[in-house]
């Protein structure tokens, strides 16, 4: 459907060019956009590495398992279904440690390993447990320390600071955490009186 969507879009805007006697210009946009876009892959891969790499050096170095022992009463509340000491554990804090460094790229192996843990859990059901909900939930809200991705942008299109965004980019991610577990929470406590009524 998306496909579909950005195909009407392209063939609408070059008949409107058309229309226009724009021809000319979607050339050199297609021209200029490619160019951009590459630089800012190449911008991208660069901060990529680095930050996957420092995470691989901390998952080495114990960094990480050690952050997971001191996120466990977080993970306990935030996923009760989730016995202490399953591996599930291990990937929700992964996910969530990278997603505080604005690392989505990073966080996102361990997401899906935490939710295939997740599953197996729920006895492989077809409906979603109330963990892996709000997995999600707490997943897509992201909360992030230092929103690297952002800052590359920033710095690719030539901001004077481009680390300006860190203060209103660490509140926007913490009121959204905060809505979502909140939401959860909710949701999950609803579903235990209506289970019982």
């Amino acid at each position: 459907m998306l496909n579909k969507m950005w195909g009407f879009l392209i063939i609408l805007g070059i008949c409107i060019a058309a229309f226009n006697g724009r021809i000319g210009n979607i050339s050199t946009a297609v021209i200029d956009s490619s160019r951009e876009a590459v630089s800012l892959c190449i911008t991208m891969l660069g901060i990529m590495s680095i930050w996957t790499g420092l995470m691989n050096i901390a998952k080495k170095a114990g960094i990480i398992d050690s952050l997971t022992r001191g996120m466990m009463p977080v993970l306990r509340f935030l996923f009760p279904g989730v016995p202490k000491g399953h591996k599930a554990n291990e990937y929700i804090a992964s996910n969530m440690i990278s997603n505080m460094l604005g690392l989505g790229w990073a966080a996102t192996p361990a997401g899906l390993n935490a939710m295939k843990e997740l599953k197996e859990l729920n006895g492989q059901k077809s409906i979603a447990s109330a963990d892996m909900c709000t997995f999600l939930i707490v997943n897509i809200s992201s909360l992030q320390l230092i929103p690297v991705n952002i800052i590359a942008y920033r710095t690719q299109y030539g901001s004077v600071s481009p680390t300006d965004i860190i203060g209103m980019g660490l509140l926007a991610t913490t009121v959204s955490t905060l809505a979502g577990v909140v939401f959860s929470v909710i949701a999950r406590r609803l579903a235990k009186i209506r289970k019982h009524t």
